[in-house]
């Protein structure tokens, strides 16, 4: 609860517009049919560019949308479709994490955007430890193994994970559960992958991410779904409460006291990192504390690992230098153990989480 004066939560304005031209706009659009296959149709394409732009100019970002209904803070407003598929799937899988006779789910995620589908002509390393994990966590029946291959975006048409847009900087409550920035079909930004990801990640009870060292970070395509998950950590699963992304109806609702539901909270971890020459130890506890602020569980010490592989070495030679470091290999399947076993535990109440019922003395 806060009595910050009113005028205190007026939305600051100042940069520069964006918005394009129509020539600017219509060139931008035609550029992607530069292909000589599309120039038979050069008259058709003119009218779907006349009709984009009409999108544009009239900002229609969700142009399908339905009545919110019960449930919602305002059942008449306007939802977009998009979104309440993606809400939809987001509770199936909730059920389906709940689930006490389901499988034991989880979620391998390939960090690198290396693979053998585009130009780097030879698949990654991380790929190579995700499988290792796969195939000792699919020795137990009981398991249902999820792999996320994030290089996809680097190699798969329409494949995307658009950018955060840092609603939560301007309010907890503007950040939607789940994202609501997207699809923006009067900018084009379209075939969002992460619609699709929320629910592995909700379904999933042990969650392992591998990821290459990139300049003392995570690879590009992780960092997009981690920035896009923070939806996920204190996320408004109400758009109809802010009026869609009306920042000063978010911001009053925050200052009146928000919960910051944690939306991940109690699933298991576990965090892989290797690298080439720097950084890994950086980035492996970038990314556990990262998932520990989103209140996921660490599955043990042996879940956690960084690594040099082919120190100092030619890159010619890192596939060679992985399948020589048989040390590695079995660090990775020790993590996958680990991360089994601590979710087994947790199903059948034997894992303790120390200080798991006591409230946070600051929230975000």
């Amino acid at each position: 609860m806060s009595n910050e004066p009113n005028s205190d939560l007026e939305p600051r304005k100042g940069s520069p517009s964006p918005r394009l031209e129509e020539a600017e706009f219509r060139k931008r659009f035609l550029n992607q049919f530069r292909d000589p296959a599309y120039e038979p149709l050069k008259v058709e394409l003119e009218k779907v560019a006349d009709a984009a732009w009409d999108a544009y100019a009239h900002s229609r970002k969700s142009p399908q949308t339905r009545r919110a209904g019960p449930g919602f803070a305002d059942p008449e407003y306007a939802l977009s479709s998009d979104w309440l598929a993606a809400r939809q799937a987001i509770n199936e899988a909730q059920a389906r994490h709940e689930d006490k006779n389901g499988p034991f789910r989880f979620l391998l995620i390939n960090g690198s955007s290396r693979s053998e589908h585009t130009c780097p002509g030879e698949l990654s390393k991380s790929y190579r430890m995700v499988e290792i994990a796969r195939q000792v966590l699919e020795q137990d029946p009981g398991t249902s193994v999820n792999v996320l291959d994030l290089s996809r975006i680097a190699s798969e048409y329409g494949r995307h994970i658009h950018p955060c847009k840092a609603c939560f900087s301007t309010s907890a409550a503007l950040c939607h559960w789940p994202c609501s920035c997207y699809p923006n079909h009067s900018l084009g930004q379209i075939h969002d992958w992460m619609n699709d990801i929320y629910p592995m990640w909700v379904e999933s009870h042990g969650i392992m991410i591998v990821t290459p060292v990139n300049w003392y970070q995570t690879s590009s395509s992780l960092k997009l779904m981690i920035d896009r998950l923070v939806c996920a950590d204190g996320g408004n699963p109400d758009p109809s409460s802010t009026h869609g992304k009306h920042a000063k109806e978010a911001k009053e609702i925050e200052m009146k006291g928000w919960e910051y539901p944690k939306h991940l909270e109690g699933r298991l971890f576990s965090v892989i990192v290797h690298g080439d020459t720097e950084g890994v130890e950086n980035v492996r506890r970038g990314v556990s504390d990262w998932l520990k602020s989103m209140e996921l569980l660490p599955a043990g010490a042996l879940a956690e690992v960084d690594r040099y592989i082919g120190y100092w070495e030619p890159y010619a030679t890192n596939h060679p230098a992985f399948e020589r470091d048989e040390a590695i290999q079995q660090e990775v399947r020790n993590a996958a153990r680990t991360l089994h076993e601590s979710v087994l535990a947790k199903r059948e109440g034997r894992q303790v989480a120390a200080g798991s019922r006591l409230r946070q003395a600051r929230v975000k």
